[in-house]
């Protein structure tokens, strides 16, 4: 994780050996008693895998997290942004209430802006407090100013999920 440190077992560093080193175009911006998300890709879709995978990067490290099942998420919303809220709250209820799962990797696979549908697929595996070192627990995602920037060869997303 970015902003903490972890004493890493000689299984996840074997872990984080054997998989390619994962990209994140994210970071953490300081908000009173939550944290704001800020994410950036090249397509909205590539910004929207980023936020989900930031979010979990603040839950576990995601770098010690094994691709061995694959997850389904889709989601739908009325407008871009209760989209996004969906999208986000459809991948912490996977993890949270469903089946503890827990990504190394996102891909949107289609993402519908005129009906307001995404689709997307998750590698990881199950969360396992002996394997994966736990971080700080995300409770929610919130509206409060969220942001999407859509704009050619630049997209921005901020999320303030509540911890």
């Amino acid at each position: 994780m970015d902003s903490r440190h972890y004493d890493m077992s000689e299984e996840q560093k074997a872990i984080k050996a054997k998989y390619p080193v994962v990209i994140k175009k994210h970071e953490y911006l300081d908000h009173t008693a939550d944290v704001q998300l800020h994410a950036w890709g090249d397509t909205l879709e590539e910004s929207f895998e980023q936020v989900v995978m930031a979010m979990f990067g603040y839950i576990s490290d995601i770098e010690v997290v094994e691709p061995l099942d694959t997850v389904e998420v889709e989601a739908e919303g009325e407008d871009m942004m209760s989209l996004l809220y969906q999208f986000m709250d459809a991948w912490l209820y996977k993890f949270c209430a469903e089946i503890f799962f827990i990504p190394r990797e996102v891909k949107v696979v289609s993402l519908d802006r005129v009906n307001f549908k995404i689709r997307s697929i998750g590698w990881g595996e199950e969360f396992n407090l002996e394997k994966h070192p736990q971080g700080t627990e995300v409770k929610a995602i919130t509206y409060s100013a969220m942001q999407i920037h859509e704009e050619e060869n630049k997209n921005d997303v901020f999320v303030i999920i509540d911890i």
